[in-house]
């Protein structure tokens, strides 16, 4: 695990956009001294690309009480996270997820079968914003569990080629959400920075080897999508313009032309209801 964290603390320092830094410090400010991190991923920071698009986030907190005022925020971040939340600052939009320092950690690990948190984490991610050096190394170890959970749960073959493996483990865990995005995306992911997955293989598998085997995917792809479901939902409540959002994310991603009405975007969570099923049809999500 030394090799790997180092690895890991490595990523998370490189440098930014100077935008980026400056958003995360927004986003945590605007939770007060229940923030202890902000994190950045997704396909900004893989496309190196933020503007007309959304940044991607994670805020970790102490304590979900702490971070809201409204006492119904803090029961649904604890019963179904995280809650997701937009933010605009700086002239750049983004979405920020909210997790607890516990919950990050749990939910990198192989405690879970839900793949939303370590499957994102297990790719590139930067720590762009920490309240103190307890904090930064409490997210460093967090993050350090994600690659080792990814391929132990995908279960390494005999003779696979090590991108292989990272190719079919972000394959199994596009399959274990509701996902808009074109075939192939999990490639694409491995293969826009194959030397970084080089680097992380033989550390993450050396760890990866003491936690619990594969298997288990039938059952993580039933309550994955599931639980993408109620996330959705719950959005509807926290995301303002999260109809737009989803609409626009699908677009992007699927190669769809869907137009919001008036109604829908008046009622995002029976939008979605009336949706989804049309767009799993058509392959738009799957």
């Amino acid at each position: 695990m030394d090799e790997l964290r180092k690895l890991v603390a490595e990523e998370l320092a490189l440098p930014v956009d100077p935008r980026v830094s400056d958003i995360a410090g927004a986003i945590a400010a605007a939770h007060g001294g229940a923030s202890r991190a902000v994190l950045f991923y997704g396909s900004c920071l893989r496309e190196q690309q933020l503007d007309g698009l959304m940044l991607d986030f994670y805020l970790i907190v102490a304590d979900y009480r702490a971070a809201y005022a409204r006492r119904w925020l803090a029961l649904a971040n604890r019963l179904i996270p995280p809650n997701v939340f937009y933010f605009e600052h700086g002239g750049l939009v983004a979405k920020y997820a909210v997790l607890s320092e516990a919950d990050f950690d749990r939910l990198n690990g192989p405690e879970t079968r839900s793949v939303s948190v370590w499957a994102r984490f297990a790719q590139p991610s930067r720590l762009v914003w920490a309240a103190d050096p307890a904090a930064h190394e409490r997210a460093i170890g967090a993050v350090s569990r994600a690659a080792p959970t990814l391929l132990a749960a995908a279960g390494p073959r005999p003779g696979e080629a090590p991108l292989d493996l990272w190719r079919r483990a972000f394959g199994l865990t596009y399959s274990a959400e509701l996902r808009a995005e074109r075939s192939g995306r999990a490639t694409s992911v491995v293969d826009l920075d194959p030397d970084r997955y080089d680097r992380f293989t033989g550390p993450a598998l050396a760890v990866a080897r003491g936690l619990r085997g594969g298997g288990g995917w039938a059952r993580r792809r039933l309550e994955g999508k599931g639980l993408s479901v109620l996330r959705l939902a719950k959005a509807s409540f926290t995301f303002a313009g999260g109809a737009d959002y989803i609409a626009w994310k699908i677009n992007r991603h699927a190669g769809t032309k869907i137009a919001l009405t008036p109604w829908q975007r008046r009622h995002p969570l029976l939008a979605a209801l009336t949706l989804l099923p049309k767009l799993i049809r058509s392959g738009a999500v799957r």
